[in-house]
């Protein structure tokens, strides 16, 4: 079953600066796309437990984000790049 994937207006700013001041942009954008797919299916195995949250290394991302069940809904809390 499918989870809705929200991001944080904090993790969104962060990725449009993150984009802003990316040398390859078309990465940036790949690995975006690549978090939304993963976390939108069985985003409770995806990554490693992060006090209680869980972190994902897309490069050049880290993500990490929040699993709601009972709502099937992910939502990202931050993101930073490697």
């Amino acid at each position: 079953m499918r989870y809705t994937v929200q991001w944080r207006r904090t993790a969104e700013a962060a990725l449009a600066d993150i984009w802003l001041c990316a040398t390859d942009r078309q990465a940036v954008t790949r690995a975006t796309h690549e978090v939304d797919r993963e976390l939108a299916m069985s985003p409770e195995t995806k990554g490693l437990d992060f006090y209680g949250d869980r972190l994902l290394l897309i490069a050049p991302l880290h993500v990490v984000f929040r699993v709601e069940p009972d709502d099937r809904r992910v939502t990202v809390l931050n993101v930073w790049s490697v």
